[in-house]
């Protein structure tokens, strides 16, 4: 494997680090699934980035395109939405217009749910990991989580929302706003909250992100995606390796 201390990875440097070829590097980053940059008509790679996006795969908050290695032992528990959210967990509609807005009032409502000790180290926690790549995956929604998992911080696993109905502009890799704000409190490293993957299915479907959008409060929203989740299939990640 070739050295990688320069930060800007080539295709070939990023195709060794990940285990996969050269054709399935390309291939990636030409459909917008991998972050990159063209410079003149070659490809280059932050490292960060990278390490930030396998992060969101591990836990389930994009689909998974490179295949990790499995560990040993039973597999995790399916969890329910419900073990680390609730009705109390939504703010229907934000009060924010800005992102770091945004942020600093979903971090001040874990706060005041007792889910984290403290609302400064949780916002600031959050905007590092926004500094590093963008959490608006497209089609309104964002998912924000922490670059590095707190146990110390983070009392017990959790998911915040916060609607904005008029939208927000979160630099989303599509450009549009974004109206749907996930939360995800990690607590440890290991992948332990597997409904993210399916928190993911149900946001493929953009019937149900206008459904979200449409209902009238916090108990209507957490109904919707309380019947998303009943309804959705057993999950199958892609293979591009």
């Amino acid at each position: 494997m070739e050295a990688l201390a320069d930060p800007l990875l080539t295709v070939k440097q990023l195709a060794s680090y990940l285990s996969v070829n050269e054709r399935t590097v390309l291939k990636l980053v030409s459909d917008g699934t991998l972050p990159g940059v063209k410079v003149g008509n070659q490809w280059r790679f932050r490292k960060a980035m990278i390490d930030t996006w396998l992060d969101d795969q591990m836990i389930g908050v994009t689909p998974r395109y490179i295949e990790t290695p499995e560990k040993s032992g039973p597999p995790p528990k399916m969890m329910e939405l419900a073990s680390c959210f609730q009705p109390e967990h939504i703010i229907s509609e934000l009060g924010s217009t800005s992102k770091t807005s945004v942020v600093e009032e979903l971090a001040l409502k874990a706060q005041e749910l007792s889910l984290v000790r403290d609302k400064t180290w949780f916002m600031g926690a959050l905007i590092e990991r926004e500094n590093v790549m963008p959490s608006a995956i497209g089609n309104g929604v964002a998912f924000l989580h922490t670059l590095h998992r707190s146990p110390e911080q983070v009392i017990r696993p959790f998911m915040v929302l916060g609607r904005s109905t008029r939208g927000v502009d979160f630099d989303s890799l599509d450009g549009e706003p974004t109206h749907l704000f996930f939360v995800l409190g990690l607590k440890f490293t290991e992948l332990h909250l597997p409904w993210l993957q399916k928190l993911s299915q149900i946001l493929i479907d953009r019937e149900r992100i206008k459904s979200l959008l449409s209902a009238s409060d916090a108990p209507a929203i957490f109904q919707v995606l309380s019947e998303a989740e009943r309804t959705l299939a057993p999950i199958a990640f892609a293979n591009a390796v």
